[in-house]
């Protein structure tokens, strides 16, 4: 069974995924990074793919991503720190990227090493969805490889259904229609988002992302969905604390509890 699918079946409480981008803000600490988050409780992390033009992130990914590509940072890079990664490391693994430097890969390449470095499934945010449908979902499903798609406060109950219908592992149940970034707060019409989404009673668990910062925003998603997806703020903490994960994962868990 897919990692991704066992963590769901087998934790009862809210799932806590952690992103960051490989490369950064060291370009050989990508691996290190991960067993950190390991160490620290972190039930699934998504490594993002630096791209020079993150189209749905804020400004501190952005930044991140630049700095990554700086480094020189790249996807063939990233696959050869990531071989031997499962040696010591069993919890659920993603990529996170946009869709043109998986291209310039080769998709299918693309999902061969994936498979080969134990990588559980991957997010593409522009990915289209009648194309995934059409050309990528059967090539990733040979390869075991869990393509997420995500919904926003705008995507129709239809096409959320189609979602549920056509894909397997988690929907990324984005906070709003905006770029990334921490916030302090959910005002009521993001909190009845929220529970419109789960009053759906949809087949594959939810985690909310976008915005996960402090106690009040991580008790908000996760009263509604499975768990939920912290990106920037622990992007930010890692930049603040030196590329030292397991201090900065030690000032959001401090964040997430009790501020």
């Amino acid at each position: 069974m897919n990692r991704i699918n066992q963590l769901f079946l087998t934790k009862h409480s809210p799932v806590l995924s952690i992103y960051f981008c490989a490369g950064t803000p060291h370009v050989e600490g990508t691996a290190d990074v991960i067993r950190t988050l390991q160490q620290r409780d972190v039930d699934m992390v998504e490594i993002g793919i630096p791209f020079s033009d993150p189209m749905a992130d804020g400004p501190v990914i952005q930044e991140a991503s630049s700095w990554a590509l700086r480094n020189g940072m790249t996807l063939r890079k990233l696959f050869a720190q990531l071989t031997d990664i499962r040696r010591d490391v069993h919890i659920p693994l993603l990529l996170m990227g946009y869709l043109n430097p998986i291209m310039q890969y080769g998709f299918e390449h693309f999902c061969r090493d994936c498979r080969a470095c134990g990588i559980d499934g991957a997010i593409i945010p522009d990915l289209p969805f009648a194309d995934y449908l059409n050309e990528y979902r059967p090539v990733a499903e040979a390869y075991g490889i869990k393509l997420v798609m995500l919904i926003t406060p705008e995507t129709s109950e239809e096409r959320i259904r189609r979602i549920d219908r056509y894909t397997d592992g988690f929907i990324y149940m984005v906070s709003s229609a905006a770029t990334t970034g921490a916030q302090t707060a959910f005002d009521e019409e993001r909190r009845e988002y929220f529970r419109r989404i789960e009053a759906m009673c949809l087949r594959n668990p939810l985690l909310v992302g976008f915005g996960i910062s402090n106690r009040q925003t991580y008790e908000a998603a996760t009263a509604h969905a499975a768990g939920c997806i912290v990106g920037s703020k622990f992007v930010k903490l890692l930049e603040e604390h030196g590329g030292d994960a397991s201090l900065a994962m030690d000032t959001l868990w401090e964040a997430l509890r009790n501020d």
